[in-house]
């Protein structure tokens, strides 16, 4: 079977710390009196609860699931699961929560729903492991391979200034919604791992970019093809060792989650949540200078929603 009749026929694979505390974090989670009386929002910052339920919460808040994907549409959802590793240790994102961004396309009436990565870890092994491939499986979603050269289409990054072309998914060309969920955590290369940078598992040659100018190659992606939506899992977070992370120890509970429809305030509002300032980012710091979204939470209608 070759790539294009995978994607046709839909064809399936069967294949330290302690808890944070809202204290940690008040410049993104204190309400404020404009967040309480709106009801359209930018972004939706999360605390408390289980991961499918803060997913609700937080879609909900920025106008509902419909407002992203609509009947008859085909949704890539893109996690990254690039290890062979448990959920425990938050190397990938959290399953529950993709299975119910799954049901939630569904809900809306999504045609396809699939999900993939171009793993580092052997991909069968990365997709039952993090048991992201049974969430996806029991929400009736498509997981879908990245581990050919084949699935891959050229593509000119016409805004890059240092990734110029590259090798891209083809489902990122082709489904119609796109959404990016990260997880976050901490990255020995990028200093953290968060939605731009979950971006290069669309890609087939990562290498280049690590070789060349890794920050500015992750804002140069994603001025190519920026999601619908980017939903940053942190439930747990991998605060060491990243971004694989060595054992279960590196990680710490937070239970928290940021949606947005704009990147680079996601992974903004991600950064506080790992102790970071924004400007301490340098792939976030390019990404706003070249406008491809906002680092200035301040700008920002922000709900911020504590279960």
């Amino acid at each position: 079977m070759n790539r294009r009749e995978f994607f046709r026929k839909g064809a399936s694979i069967g294949l330290a710390g302690a808890a944070l505390k809202f204290g940690a974090f008040p410049a993104l989670f204190r309400l404020s009196a404009k967040s309480r009386q709106e009801t359209i929002y930018d972004l939706a910052a999360v605390k408390g609860g289980e991961p499918g339920e803060m997913f609700e919460r937080a879609i909900d808040a920025l106008g509902g699931i419909k407002k992203f994907v609509k009947a008859n549409q085909t949704v890539v959802i893109k996690p990254n699961i690039g290890w062979d590793a448990p959920p425990e240790r938050a190397a990938n994102t959290n399953p529950q929560l993709i299975g119910r961004i799954i049901k939630k396309c569904y809900d809306s009436g999504a045609k396809k729903v699939y999900v993939f990565d171009h793993t580092c870890n052997e991909w069968t092994r990365c997709y039952k492991n993090s048991e992201i491939e049974r969430y996806v499986e029991d929400a009736g979603g498509t997981m879908a391979p990245g581990n050919e050269k084949s699935y891959y289409e050229k593509v000119v990054v016409g805004a890059g200034k240092t990734l110029k072309e590259t090798e891209v998914h083809e489902l990122i060309l082709e489904s119609d919604v796109f959404i990016n969920v990260p997880v976050l955590k901490d990255h020995g290369s990028a200093r953290v791992s968060i939605g731009m940078k979950n971006m290069m598992g669309n890609v087939w040659d990562r290498r280049y970019w690590h070789h060349t100018d890794l920050q500015q190659c992750i804002a140069d992606f994603t001025s190519y093809r920026k999601p619908d939506l980017t939903v940053v899992d942190a439930y747990r977070i991998l605060k060491k060792n990243g971004p694989r992370g060595v054992s279960d120890n590196d990680a710490i509970s937070a239970k928290s989650l940021i949606v947005s429809p704009d990147i680079v305030a996601a992974d903004a509002a991600a950064t506080k949540l790992f102790g970071l300032d924004p400007l301490d980012i340098p792939h976030i710091r390019i990404a706003e200078q070249m406008g491809l979204g906002t680092m200035e939470l301040s700008k920002l209608n922000i709900s911020r929603i504590k279960i």
